[in-house]
């Protein structure tokens, strides 16, 4: 049950993460709003990475960071962050399909070369909603906001946008 509304809630935000990411125009790849952000393209990579998480997330207790292998791909190109993402979607998904509500509550961390971890450990469900889930609504937030000060158009994720006529 609990596994199910996950899924449900997977597949529907998957799906506005691709309208969004599938929004960005080449042209506002390199756009950076201060000294501290990141770059449009890494942003959005970073966005499509997430779902890359799920596996470690989902099937091990403890998630070394240090072994992770981050590819951020071509981000000179919106079309293959979009690519990333598909791919990385369909990985994410059989990774929630192939779990346990069970295993949803056994603990969970994420370590950095050692077995200290980065924040404390606490049940995979709480890392599934906050790691996985709200990280990447945060991100998304930002994205819009780079959209928006690049000029470009934001999609309806929860109904109509300012750009669409009423």
């Amino acid at each position: 049950m609990l596994l199910q509304s996950l899924l449900s809630e997977f597949h529907h935000e998957a799906e506005n993460t691709r309208k969004l990411l599938q929004a960005i125009p080449d042209s506002a790849l390199n756009f950076k709003p201060s000294p501290k952000s990141w770059i449009t393209g890494q942003l959005a990579s970073h966005i499509a990475e997430v779902y890359n998480w799920y596996q470690p997330t989902l099937h091990q207790n403890v998630f070394d960071m240090t072994n992770y292998k981050y590819d951020k791909g071509d981000i000179s190109v919106a079309a293959s962050i979009v690519t990333k993402f598909v791919e990385n979607v369909k990985n994410a998904q059989v990774a929630l399909e192939t779990t346990t509500d069970e295993t949803m509550f056994e603990n969970w961390k994420m370590v950095m070369g050692s077995e200290e971890p980065i924040f404390p450990e606490m049940p995979r469900i709480q890392v599934v909603r906050g790691f996985l889930f709200n990280h990447l609504y945060h991100h998304r937030g930002e994205l819009i906001v780079y959209l928006r000060s690049t000029g470009n158009k934001v999609p309806g994720l929860y109904g109509p946008t300012a750009d669409d006529k009423m």
